[in-house]
């Protein structure tokens, strides 16, 4: 059984999309540009980067864009370099575009055993352009393949009204309640939940749907974390077409991918120096361990749901990959090396925040 060495964040710089959902956090943010993400890497040096001998073993590796991820046709080929590398993929994806699915289900069985699909379920957008029939259709066509796949709700206030409607429909198609996320307001200052109701409110309304996925999220939301953070290290932050790497969301850049490709991968902990005010994201990178100590449910279980038919929607082979935990496959620090992480994380802020300032006052003269 594979054991997962590091899980890889990978963004895709595509900041538009053939949905207007007003929840969405590019659209909270007017960043929508139209343009599509351009890759200067070819498929094979991409997987090459990513290389199991470079990155230690087997990842897991999220694809996500700014807006719909499969818009771009050129990153078909590359999955299926990341797949023949041995990774496991996930790909985050409003599921309308039909073509990309037709495209994808060709790959060897052997390689979609390793893909999984995590489909935003946006029902007021489906129902407006009238592809719900499509979005269930591209589901079934993905299972039948033999790749994974999740749904899941962004909640907000406009669906509320349709929430026993959408139940049905869902039972319809997919035999399962999808999962339920929680909306972001990425413009507070505190992220805060994009709702008008209040936090306890906005739980009993959503918590109907009996998501493990929600009910951890619910758990960890406000909740800042100052334990010792592996992310930097056992986890990265990744943009995909220009191979800048983070720590994490809110951590520091440390290095770029794509330079120096037969060197080993530059890294850094966050440690106890994260500067996000809550681990919104935490239903992956905590539940995958990035904080190991902290007692989880694994990933497969806030992605999974079993169907009316006895089926699941995770197969055997990506089910059984996140349910592992990464010190499994990493070893945690000793006392005096987390002290040495945290001094570096705190040097490089300090030393590149002078560094701001001088190109600042550099260019006020």
């Amino acid at each position: 059984m594979d054991k997962m060495k590091r899980y890889i964040d990978a963004y895709i710089p595509t900041e538009t999309c053939n949905f207007r959902c007003h929840y969405c956090y590019i659209t909270q943010q007017r960043k929508f540009n139209n343009k599509l993400a351009k890759f200067d890497y070819t498929p094979e040096f991409i997987a090459k980067a990513l290389s199991q001998k470079r990155l230690g073993g087997p990842c897991l590796i999220n694809l996500c864009a700014g807006g719909e991820t499969l818009l771009i046709e050129e990153l078909i080929p590359i999955v299926e370099a990341l797949l023949k590398e041995g990774h496991y993929i996930m790909i985050v994806t409003n599921g309308s575009l039909s073509v990309r699915f037709d495209q994808i289900i060709k790959m060897p069985k052997e390689l979609l055993k390793r893909l999984s699909f995590k489909f935003s379920f946006h029902y007021l957008e489906l129902k407006r352009l009238k592809k719900l029939e499509e979005f269930f259709n591209n589901i079934r066509k993905i299972k039948n393949a033999g790749a994974s796949f999740t749904v899941e709700i962004t909640p907000n206030d406009e669906l509320i009204p349709y929430i026993d409607e959408i139940k049905q429909v869902s039972m319809k198609n997919l035999g399962a309640l999808p999962h339920i996320t929680i909306a972001r307001n990425d413009v507070t200052k505190n992220i805060a939940v994009l709702s008008k109701y209040d936090y306890e409110e906005y739980k009993k309304i959503w918590s109907t749907f009996d998501s493990d996925l929600f009910k951890f999220k619910s758990e960890i939301f406000y909740k800042k974390r100052k334990e010792f953070c592996y992310a930097g290290d056992w986890s990265l932050y990744l943009n995909l077409a220009t191979g800048d790497v983070r720590q994490c969301y809110y951590g520091l850049n440390i290095g770029n991918i794509y330079k120096n490709i037969d060197e080993p991968i530059e890294t850094l902990a966050v440690g106890n120096t994260c500067t996000s005010p809550h681990c919104y994201n935490g239903h992956a990178f905590l539940t995958l361990g990035c904080i190991p100590e902290m007692k989880t449910p694994t990933y497969a279980v806030v992605r999974n749901r079993k169907c009316a038919d006895g089926t699941e929607w995770l197969n055997e082979t990506m089910k059984s990959f996140i349910s592992t935990k990464l010190v499994e496959s990493n070893v945690e620090y000793y006392k005096q090396e987390k002290q040495k992480v945290n001094l570096q994380n705190k040097k490089l802020r300090v030393a590149r925040k002078i560094n701001a300032l001088s190109k600042k006052i550099k260019n006020k003269k």
